[in-house]
């Protein structure tokens, strides 16, 4: 199951994690991000342990939406030491996140 990212803990769980951060930024009205969701929750399984694969509610978690320059959702970001690695806008495929995971590994 992903995790819940918010502006409270995204500095703790994201940028200060030592291992790579799927982050995947969405809002409970947004369709594709939905259709989307069983595939962050399935990379989260996968990579358990090895990575961390998380949520950002834009409409409650505006600070990291806003920080990142969200325009549109969904959108995901890969973190590594608190940098950003990989960015995909719309819907990524769950074999391009893959590897944009282990790129940050």
């Amino acid at each position: 199951m992903a995790l819940e990212f918010t502006d409270e803990n995204f500095q703790d769980e994201v940028l200060s994690s030592d291992q790579p951060v799927l982050v995947d930024f969405w809002a409970e009205w947004c369709g594709p991000c939905k259709m989307l969701g069983p595939i962050i929750d399935e990379l989260a399984t996968e990579f358990d342990g090895k990575a961390k694969v998380g949520k950002v509610d834009i409409d409650t978690n505006r600070d990291a939406a806003v920080k990142y320059e969200i325009q549109s959702i969904p959108s995901i970001i890969i973190f590594k030491n608190g940098e950003i690695t990989n960015k995909f806008v719309g819907i990524a495929s769950k074999d391009d996140l893959s590897e944009a995971i282990n790129a940050a590994m």
